[in-house]
């Protein structure tokens, strides 16, 4: 599939170039260019799909399923190929060339997605004997439940060809229909007996009497092996297997963060907050002056806050307060109006005259900017936090929101700042965490505009 799709883009590619050049004879010289463009938006498509390859899948999809699936990985494609010719400048590439090949390719590749689908479902959704072949170690709960997810859940068919008790197979008088093959000693003559391409283990390892006796049969038959390794009932995002030398380590990660995404939302972190440079840089050089006449000391001010897995950085932020504000904390502390473990007050006696105009409109949080192009910040992110309040956190829940890189603007900012109160950043933290996708950073992105005009919330 990976190899037809980019096959697929390559022509529709040089068909729409071929189109343009015909009616656009004086665009010619500039052929060469677009093809090595080709070679570019190939490699972006096949990042891209990657990333997206477990929604591509042909099996238990309506016609709209396919769409959706195609339609976002050739939006995600033309986005990071258009910022990056917007960062670079890129002049030679004709608009129409490069729309053109986009939408076409996309409406292609639905009807080509659409008409495998019913091809192939529908000539060889009942051709068992083509169905992969898997024998069960266990005939219990577990391994009846493993066997109806793996049949629900595949992508070309899977049989069972039946299972082995490790125990007496007929100590509970069982059915026929429960297809249960013998003993669990019996591997050797079942394997040989049947076609069988997977042996699932689906009982705990204290069960198995010799689980050398079941590796032995299978290396012999050339059968491969599995173990479902549910040893402890646990809610893990993520299950992994690593091989470190020759010793597996299993994985159980709390949160899920494909990697191909976060190097997606990195480049964009990048491409974004260059883009915003040219309105940035003079805004910084007026501010900066601004803050130096209203009052003595640095136009910048730099606070360690805590990051990623709770990695110390420097925050940078538009100087808001008197300078000697931190020396004073003690003399406000008893004026604190959030709950948990942060500070807030709405009319702080350290905030300078322009130091309120810049938080209600946030533009004291612009300099993050540059942490995030240093890569301690993302755009989009759990707010960082001082050291001061997280070492005042009492839940360990608390410290998931170090999980992931911390960012200018967050969920809880676009739905009521610091009218909310902490148990609700915190709420609203985790969701961002546990449900993160690239749309849905694009969707806090637009809505802090708004947000930040209307000045709600702001402290």
């Amino acid at each position: 599939m990976v190899l037809l799709d980019i096959l697929v883009g390559v022509l529709m590619y040089l068909c729409v170039l071929g189109i343009y050049l015909h009616f656009r004879p004086d665009q010619v010289n500039y052929y060469a260019d677009h093809l090595g463009l080709l070679a570019f938006i190939t490699l972006t498509i096949i990042a891209v799909r990657r990333v997206f390859q477990r929604e591509l899948r042909l099996s238990g999809k309506s016609g709209f399923g396919h769409i959706w699936s195609i339609s976002k990985v050739m939006f995600w494609s033309f986005a990071i190929v258009v910022s990056v010719l917007f960062v670079f400048d890129v002049g030679f590439v004709s608009r129409l060339v490069f729309v053109g090949f986009f939408i076409a390719n996309t409406v292609i590749l639905i009807l080509l997605r659409i008409f495998l689908a019913w091809w192939y479902f529908s000539k060889h959704k009942d051709d068992k004997a083509n169905h992969v072949q898997v024998l069960v170690i266990g005939s219990g709960r577990r391994a009846h439940h493993l066997a109806k997810y793996l049949q629900s859940n595949s992508d070309w068919g899977i049989e069972i060809v039946g299972f082995l008790d490790p125990d007496d197979p007929h100590r509970f008088n069982r059915r026929k229909t429960d297809n249960v093959l013998g003993h669990v000693d019996q591997i050797s003559d079942v394997l040989s007996a049947n076609v069988v391409e997977e042996v699932v283990i689906a009982v705990p390892r204290g069960m198995l009497s010799d689980l050398g006796t079941i590796y032995d049969a299978c290396q012999e038959e050339g059968v491969r092996l599995q173990y479902m390794a549910d040893m402890y009932d646990f809610d893990a995002a993520r299950v992994r297997l690593n091989m470190m030398d020759n010793i597996p380590l299993l994985s159980f990660e709390p949160v899920v963060q494909n990697e191909a995404m976060m190097v997606v939302k990195r480049l964009a972190d990048i491409a974004m907050t260059l883009a915003s440079m040219v309105v940035v840089l003079p805004l910084f050089l007026i501010v900066t002056i601004a803050i130096r006449l209203d009052s003595p000391g640095p136009a910048f001010f730099m606070q360690e806050r805590a990051g990623l897995h709770k990695r110390k950085f420097k925050m940078f932020k538009f100087r808001t307060m008197v300078v000697d504000a931190e020396a004073r904390m003690k003399e406000v502390e008893h004026l604190n109006e959030a709950d948990g473990p942060n500070f807030k007050i709405a009319n702080d006696p350290r905030i300078t005259r322009l130091g309120g105009f810049l938080r209600r409109s946030s533009i004291d949080e612009l300099p993050q900017l540059l942490n995030v192009l240093l890569g301690d910040m993302s755009l989009v992110g759990p707010r960082p936090m001082s050291i001061r309040d997280v070492n005042l956190f009492d839940r360990g829940v608390q410290r998931k929101r170090f999980s992931v890189r911390p960012g200018i603007t967050c969920l809880w900012q676009v739905s009521g700042r610091s009218d909310l109160s902490f148990d609700d950043w915190l709420r609203l933290d985790l969701e961002y965490i546990e449900n993160w996708t690239l749309w849905l950073d694009f969707k806090i992105l637009f809505k802090t505009v708004p947000a930040v005009f209307a000045s709600s919330g702001a402290v």
